[in-house]
């Protein structure tokens, strides 16, 4: 549908979107799944990242000028990426790496950001520890495995058949093949774990991981901390999260492992990071599928049925 074209605040920019990337969170919002966190006004533009032009700004934008090329993660409580148009406040966006095209650059922002921010802020994964990763294939995996093995860490993955040739192309050290082998019958012990399937392969997760450590998830149920530390202190949601993740939790103590949900924060400083790796040559963009913006519904149906290898994003029409 038409609607008004956004209008710049004073620290936005105003994004003419050339391609814009699609993620779960995406018909997780559709389905209405997220309605206590997220608190959208509905009628809502969908839509978390994206790579286009500048085209207008704020009076007190000091980073960007029109005309530069950009990708960026849209503020959770916005969205707006699925548009012609888009506002995001300057410290969400980066300026894209010089070697990459737009289809490319939308697919970094959410998956990027989220593999640095698990890794490096929650796990503290060190050079030397081996830290295990479900779901190395999807769009999270194929930045996390990338990001671990520049931290410096030995990684382990799950992955089909079909995926294993990708993990390994990323720099994989172990893969376990999820259609045979059970996870929590691997003998080795993990440093760090990054959840990105949740449900039975975190359960396994749990037995494989050395006392103590941590497993950060993104696709099981939020936890306090989530509420406390991504989503702005909120005390109420808080109490809910904890008894919804009470399970999963008994389930780590009695493993001697902490969980922690992580619901990533945007951040220009970790893109312009990304930005730089991905200019160096040490972080490989894996798009799967293109699609034009008319058949977006096929897409986000594409990314619904966990098929995906790497990211999916839709061009934009100018």
């Amino acid at each position: 549908m038409d609607v008004p074209a956004p209008t710049p605040g004073p620290r936005d920019i105003l994004i003419a979107v050339r391609v814009a990337g699609l993620n779960p969170v995406d018909f997780k919002i559709r389905q209405g799944m997220l309605r206590v966190i997220l608190r959208s006004r509905l009628p809502l533009v969908l839509g978390n990242e994206l790579a286009g032009e500048v085209i207008a700004v704020g009076s007190q934008v000091t980073r960007f000028r029109v005309g530069d090329r950009v990708f960026a993660r849209v503020a959770k409580d916005s969205a707006g990426a699925f548009a012609e148009q888009a506002c995001v406040d300057e410290d969400h966006a980066a300026h894209m790496p010089r070697n990459l095209d737009f289809t490319s650059a939308a697919a970094v922002p959410l998956a990027g950001l989220t593999a640095l921010q698990a890794l490096r802020d929650e796990l503290h994964v060190k050079p030397g520890q081996k830290v295990f990763i479900s779901g190395g294939a999807g769009g999270v995996g194929t930045f996390a495995i990338q990001i671990a093995k520049w931290l410096g860490t030995n990684v382990t993955t799950t992955a089909s058949k079909r995926g294993e040739s990708l993990v390994r192309s990323l720099g994989c050290d172990e893969v376990i093949d999820y259609t045979s082998q059970d996870i929590s019958s691997v003998k080795e012990r993990f440093d760090a774990g990054f959840d990105l399937i949740g449900g039975q392969t975190l359960d396994q997760m749990f037995k494989v991981m050395k006392p103590g450590t941590t497993i950060v998830s993104v696709a099981a149920l939020p936890e306090p901390q989530t509420a406390i530390r991504d989503l702005g202190g909120r005390r109420t949601l808080a109490a809910i999260f904890w008894l919804l993740s009470y399970s999963i939790r008994a389930r780590a103590r009695r493993a001697r492992v902490h969980y922690r949900y992580l619901f990533m924060h945007p951040s220009g400083a970790d893109l312009s990071l990304l930005s730089g790796l991905i200019e160096q040559g040490k972080l490989k963009i894996i798009v799967d599928k293109t699609y034009p913006f008319a058949q977006i519904a096929d897409a986000l149906g594409y990314v619904e049925s966990g098929r995906a290898k790497g990211k999916v994003v839709v061009t934009i029409p100018s």
